[in-house]
């Protein structure tokens, strides 16, 4: 049932055919079938604008086409990218949801100041690979579920509202009538809303130019 994706894109310089469009039941995205020269095959996100039979490369002097994976250098200001790596080598790790997208906005020194879809605005290394254009099966997001059989068959099942409990089965829990929440803390103390659980010394904060809030 698990598909397994390339995210690394590590077979540099070699030629792929996309054989097949596929949907994958693990993810949002459309899911590609690619065909290497040398017979290897792997599967990458599906962007918007790939059909089958059409060739993509991973190169650091890549063509800026869609579905073609380069270095972030390589790649130009304002170009829509997606499957982003945080560190080089590590593999994809931001936009890889459906429709999802991020642009680099500036180059300065050894890094690049580039747009998550959250809005916030990173740091990221030069040398850190992206995929060309934008994920595509954008329409997931506007599926209505319809119905909560339809639910119950992706395995999500159906679960009671915290503030419909008592107060010693959910912090949310008590009060007379439909009374929601107020500040619900878990026993220790700790609060459940709004109470910000980022480290304030975090290392990578550095990288952060402009946070998403």
């Amino acid at each position: 049932m698990i598909r397994i994706i390339d995210f690394k894109r590590q077979k540099l310089d070699v030629p792929a055919k996309v054989i097949a469009i596929e949907y994958d039941p693990n993810r949002s995205a459309r899911i590609a079938l690619l065909e290497y020269k040398d017979g290897e095959k792997a599967y990458i996100i599906a962007p918007i604008g790939l059909g089958v039979n059409d060739e993509v490369i991973s190169s650091a002097s890549a063509e800026i086409k869609v579905g073609n994976a380069s270095t972030l250098a390589n790649i130009p200001a304002g170009i829509p990218i997606h499957s982003v790596e945080l560190k080089r080598g590590s593999g994809a790790c931001i936009a890889r949801s459906a429709g999802n997208s991020c642009v680099i906005m500036a180059k300065e020194g050894s890094y690049a100041q580039v747009k998550l879809p959250s809005g916030e605005i990173r740091q990221i290394a030069l040398d850190c690979m992206a995929t060309i254009g934008q994920v595509g099966n954008i329409e997931h997001e506007t599926i209505s579920i319809g119905k909560a059989g339809r639910s119950s068959w992706m395995g999500i099942l159906p679960y009671s509202r915290g503030v419909a409990k008592n107060p010693h089965d959910h912090p949310m829990g008590g009060g007379e009538g439909k009374a929601s929440g107020g500040l619900p803390r878990s026993p220790w103390g700790q609060y459940a809303k709004g109470l910000k659980t980022r480290k304030k010394k975090k290392h990578s904060s550095k990288f952060i130019i402009k946070r998403r809030k």
